[in-house]
C-alpha cells in the first residue's frame, strides 16, 4: 500500500494534533484516571480525523478505509493505550454499523453529531457472562408498542462514564437461535433505569470504562439500527474495522517503545559500557523492529483488500492474532533492558507494559483470533 500525498497530509495533520493537543497532558489525565472526552472528541471531530470513511452527508469524508489506517497510525503515537482506545471507539467501533444500516433519520440524529465530535459513543457488547462469546449476550429489548423495552448490561464499556449514547447489541426475539435474534439499538444514556459504575483498572487509566445496567429502559423503536434480528452479522462486520484500527495504533506504540529503549540503553552502562554494545541486547531490538515491519505489511495488505470491498476475516484476524503476541512480547523485553528503571512508575515503558496487557484480550482475545483463522480456513 502507497501513501498518496493526500494520505500524508491527514497523517500530517492528525500528528499535529497528537503533539499539540493530546501528547502534552496525557501524564495530567493518567493521574487523574479520566479524560475530557468531549474535549478531545471535538478538537478530533472539527479536524475531520472522526469519519474519514463515513458518508460526505452525514459530516464525513467519504474517503477509502486507507485513510483511516493513515490517521490511526499517528495516533498510535499517543501515548496512552487508553486514549487512542476511547478515539477508536468513535471512530470506528460504535459507527459502522449505523453508518451503513441505520435510517437516514437516525444518522442525521446520532452519527452526524458522533463525526462532528459533539457527542461520545460507546459500543456495548461484552457482558460478565459474554466478552468473547459474542453471542452468550443476555440483556434483552423486547418491543412495546413504538418502544423497545431493555433490560440488562453491559461491561468492560470503553467510554462508558462520559458517553452520550451506545451501539447497543441486544437479543430481541427468543426464536431463531444466537445468531439471528439479536439486534442493533442506538441508547441514549441519559434516559431513566440506565446505572453506570465505574471500574478501575490495570491500565488504561486515563479511559474511563464502566459497567452499565439497563433497568426497563424505553427507547425509541425507530433507534433499531438496519433489521431486526441481523445486530450479529451487523456486528461481526464492525469487528473488522476495529481489528484493523487496533492493529495499526498498537503498532505505533510498539515502536515508540522499541525507540525510547534504544535511547535508553545508549546511555545506560553497566560493567564499564553502554548496555546496547551487548549483542543480545541491539540483537533483540533488531528483531522486534523486523517483527513490527511483518506486521505492517500484513496490515496494509488487509485494508487494501477491505478498502477494495473484500472480507478481510482472515486476514485481520491474523493481524490481531500478531499483534496480540508481539504486544505480550515487545513490551516486556524492553522494560527488561531498563533495568529498574522499568518499574518506576514515571517511566513510559512502565505503562506501555500495562497497558498493552488488553491487546491480546480486547477486541477478540488471541485463542479468539486463531479459532476464526482456523474456521476460515476450513480447519473446524
Amino acid at each position: 500500500m502507497q501513501w498518496t500525498h493526500e494520505h500524508l497530509e491527514l497523517k500530517r495533520t492528525t500528528k499535529r494534533i497528537v503533539d499539540e493537543h493530546i501528547n502534552p497532558f496525557v501524564d495530567e489525565w493518567e493521574d487523574a484516571c479520566r479524560f475530557p472526552a468531549h474535549k478531545v472528541m471535538k478538537t478530533l471531530g472539527d479536524a475531520g480525523l472522526l469519519g474519514i470513511s463515513r458518508p460526505e452527508a452525514y459530516g464525513g469524508l467519504d474517503l477509502d478505509y486507507s485513510f483511516e489506517i493513515a490517521c490511526v497510525e499517528e495516533l498510535g503515537h499517543i501515548q496512552a493505550y487508553g486514549i487512542s482506545s476511547a478515539i477508536g471507539i468513535q471512530s470506528t467501533m460504535c459507527t459502522p454499523a449505523l453508518a451503513k444500516h441505520g435510517s437516514d433519520e437516525l444518522r442525521r440524529e446520532w452519527l452526524a453529531p458522533t463525526i462532528a465530535g459533539d457527542i461520545v459513543g460507546s459500543l456495548g457488547v461484552s457482558e460478565v457472562g459474554s466478552g468473547s462469546d459474542v453471542s452468550n449476550v443476555k440483556t434483552y429489548a423486547r418491543r412495546d408498542c413504538d418502544d423497545y423495552v431493555i433490560s440488562g448490561s453491559k461491561m468492560w464499556t470503553t467510554n462508558g462514564m462520559q458517553a452520550d449514547w451506545m451501539c447497543m447489541l441486544v437479543n430481541t426475539s427468543q426464536d431463531n437461535g444466537p445468531h439471528r435474534n439479536k439486534s442493533l439499538i442506538v441508547v441514549p444514556l441519559n434516559l431513566p433505569g440506565v446505572t453506570r459504575h465505574e471500574l478501575k483498572k490495570l491500565g488504561l487509566h486515563s479511559s474511563d470504562t464502566a459497567q452499565s445496567f439497563f433497568d426497563d429502559v424505553r427507547v425509541p423503536a425507530r433507534y433499531l439500527i438496519g433489521e431486526a434480528g441481523k445486530g450479529f452479522g451487523y456486528q461481526m462486520q464492525q469487528f473488522q474495522e476495529e481489528r484493523l484500527y487496533v492493529v495499526a495504533r498498537s503498532i505505533g506504540l510498539m515502536e515508540d517503545a522499541i525507540s525510547d529503549t534504544v535511547d535508553y540503553v545508549r546511555e545506560r552502562k553497566a560493567f564499564g559500557r553502554a548496555i546496547i554494545e551487548n549483542q543480545f541486547v541491539h540483537f533483540k531490538l533488531a528483531e522486534m523492529q523486523t517483527e513490527i515491519e511483518a506486521l505492517r505489511a500484513l496490515l496494509h495488505k488487509a485494508v487494501e483488500a477491505y478498502s477494495a470491498g473484500e472480507d478481510v476475516t482472515t486476514l485481520a484476524s491474523m493481524a490481531k492474532y500478531k499483534m496480540g503476541k508481539m504486544a505480550e512480547w515487545i513490551p516486556g523485553e524492553c522494560l527488561r533492558f531498563w533495568g529498574g528503571q522499568g518499574f518506576m512508575h514515571e517511566n513510559r515503558i512502565s505503562r506501555t507494559y500495562r497497558d498493552m496487557k488488553l491487546a491480546a484480550i480486547g477486541g477478540g482475545a488471541n485463542e479468539i483470533m486463531l479459532h476464526v483463522i482456523a474456521k476460515k480456513l476450513g480447519m473446524s
